[in-house]
């Protein structure tokens, strides 16, 4: 629709007011709007491959699968052992008659039911044999014991 622009009432020595038709400004200017639609293009596209972070992988699903236990168990008996009659799990310490319970909950989970002995070398036999009967009462299947290699 063209646009009516009216001139001033003494222009041109009339006394009427003159209609003039012009061509209308309704146009919308999108290169501006290209231009910044690009520049966001460039900067996703860019930013796309650092936002990444690994492909989702929902694994099928089996009855006689085993679970994978990457951690181990390590027990820990100190010389204070004969003292205080505490061992520690992961640098915490537990006394004796809470031994089994305690490692009861760590393996109910997992299927391999293993567990690492770490016995100062000062401590009696049967120390070592009293900590290993708890072990196996909270049913831990294969106790293995940690030991140095010589240095010569």
């Amino acid at each position: 629709m063209p646009k009516v622009i009216a001139s001033a009432p003494n222009a041109g020595g009339r006394h009427q007011r003159g209609r003039r038709v012009g061509p209308s400004l309704a146009e919308i200017n999108v290169i501006p709007l290209v231009d910044v639609m690009l520049v966001l293009l460039i900067i996703f596209m860019v930013a796309a491959p650092m936002m990444q972070r690994g492909v989702e992988v929902r694994l099928p699903i089996s009855a006689r699968s085993q679970e994978i236990s990457s951690e181990r168990v390590f027990i820990d008996v100190p010389l204070s052992f004969r003292k205080e009659r505490r061992v520690y799990i992961d640098k915490e310490a537990i006394g004796m008659p809470a031994l089994a319970e305690r490692l009861r909950q760590l393996m109910i989970n997992k299927t391999d039911k293993h567990a690492y002995l770490r016995v100062d070398r000062q401590l009696l036999v049967q120390d070592q044999i009293d900590v290993m009967s708890e072990m196996k009462a909270a049913g831990i299947l294969d106790v293995g014991i940690v030991l140095d290699l010589p240095t010569r």
